[in-house]
């Protein structure tokens, strides 16, 4: 009779076995070298030890959307040095006798490319040349002076985009904008304050009206986005242009010039840190339009539809969603956003008189800034305040370091380029793919099995 104690040689239930875990070769059990005829199976039962929070944080960072953004700006910063490093007359001169004096060569191309930054930098947040702090600080209003109308654009731009539109008639709705804002500006009359709000008022009004003519569009006849914007872009451009040529309009009397008169002194924004600096109140303003826009999409009912909509309108339209309300209060909303943008340039850093460059190309930057910030308000408004400071530093790069302005152009061009190919990030940098979920990992606990 046999010891019940002994091993058999029977093969092990198959409820025992997961079917997930490889069979080990003898010899990898942890408590020790088996004894010989006997194989090593996995156990069931045994739990798997979930991820470390820290690990599950820095997947969250390496797979998320910020991440791409600042490694796209990353990049374009390194193709501009390449370039800056290229055409400069240094650099050119010393790689003529590279070969017999290769660190010259180096020096001038690291010369070049920190002189470059580094008033890129000065020319945009801070510069130590100056005496005084309140001089230094001079470039870093610039920065914000310039980014106020981008956040604002980028906001309208963003807006549009979570409702799954296309708005790039930002010029149209700034012009526009410009035009009514403007012409209250200087033709009426009206006690400080008050003046200035009405201004104000009726330039997000035109800014809304001229978007809400392709939201309306889109909604009653189905036309695209995109050709009607592209159309009104243009059809805004002639139509102030020749106000801007008729007396009694836009014209300023008794001029030739395609030019408005000065605002009066009761409709601009007030200075924000006095007549030595251009920040002005405008800036105050795309402050609180972030935070409107944030909290219409975030805590709001029209915001949750919005979302909707973006996301799938079939199905919002089954769920009871009027998906073509929605577009025409997007499109009505993205262009009082745009039309701030339009006001902010002709009451607060224009006030001299405008003429039909008012937009100064803004409304295509605002798409960008969009891009770059993820149609979410506060990346806009990072993205924005980035590209204000390359608007400010890009003058300083070319007037302290002879770098073309246009480089910042391209290196702005480069950014877009980089964010609308994620996957060329993630493989530049070597980050995981999203979609990937995280590996499970294998349990290799064993149990011993005798072999016959």
């Amino acid at each position: 009779m046999s010891d019940p104690t002994e091993p058999r040689g029977d093969a092990p239930d198959r409820n025992d076995l997961d079917a997930d875990v490889a069979i080990e070769e003898p010899g990898a059990v942890a408590s020790g070298v088996p004894s010989p005829g006997t194989t090593s199976t996995p156990a069931t039962g045994d739990e798997v030890e979930p991820p470390s929070r820290w690990h599950t944080m820095l997947r969250q960072i390496s797979t998320g959307n910020a991440i791409i953004s600042v490694l796209s700006v990353l990049l374009a910063l390194l193709v501009g040095a390449v370039m800056i490093a290229f055409t400069d007359e240094r650099v050119q001169a010393a790689s003529g006798y590279f070969f017999a004096r290769p660190g010259d060569t180096f020096v001038a191309i690291w010369e070049s490319v920190s002189g470059a930054y580094s008033a890129l930098f000065q020319g945009s947040i801070y510069n130590f040349r100056r005496d005084t702090f309140a001089a230094g600080i001079r470039p870093l209003t610039e920065t914000l002076t310039f980014a106020t109308p981008l956040i604002a654009g980028g906001l309208g731009v963003g807006l549009a985009f979570r409702v799954g539109m296309f708005n790039i008639g930002g010029r149209g709705q700034m012009l526009i904008a410009a035009s009514v804002a403007g012409w209250i500006g200087f033709a009426v009359d009206l006690p400080m304050g008050l003046h200035m709000l009405v201004a104000l008022v009726g330039g997000l009004l035109g800014g809304a009206l001229w978007a809400g003519i392709a939201g309306l569009l889109k909604a009653r006849t189905g036309a695209h986005e995109v050709i009607v914007t592209i159309m009104l872009n243009y059809v805004a451009f002639y139509l102030v242009s020749w106000m801007l040529r008729t007396p009694g309009l836009l014209q300023a009397p008794g001029s030739s010039n395609p030019k408005t008169p000065a605002m009066k002194e009761t409709a601009i924004f007030p200075q924000l840190l006095g007549p030595q600096y251009n920040l002005h109140f405008g800036f105050i303003l795309v402050i609180a339009a972030t935070i409107l826009v944030w909290w219409i999409l975030s805590r709001s009912s029209l915001g949750f539809k919005f979302r909707a909509v973006g996301e799938n309108p079939n199905a919002a339209r089954v769920a009871g969603i009027n998906v073509s309300s929605m577009y025409v209060y997007a499109m009505l909303i993205a262009g009082a956003l745009l039309g701030l943008a339009g006001v902010s340039q002709v009451l607060g850093t224009v006030t001299t008189g405008f003429t039909a460059g008012i937009d100064a190309g803004i409304g295509f930057d605002a798409i960008t800034v969009a891009l770059l910030g993820r149609s979410t308000p506060w990346g806009i408004f990072v993205a924005g305040i980035l590209f204000g400071a390359f608007k400010a530093g890009g003058f300083s790069m070319q007037a302290a370091e002879g770098v073309p302005v246009e480089i910042v152009l391209v290196v702005q061009s480069l950014i877009v380029l980089f964010i609308a190919a994620p996957p060329l990030v993630r493989t530049i940098f070597r980050l995981p793919d999203p979609k990937a979920g995280p590996k499970r990992p294998r349990p290799i606990v064993t149990k011993e099995v005798d072999a016959k």
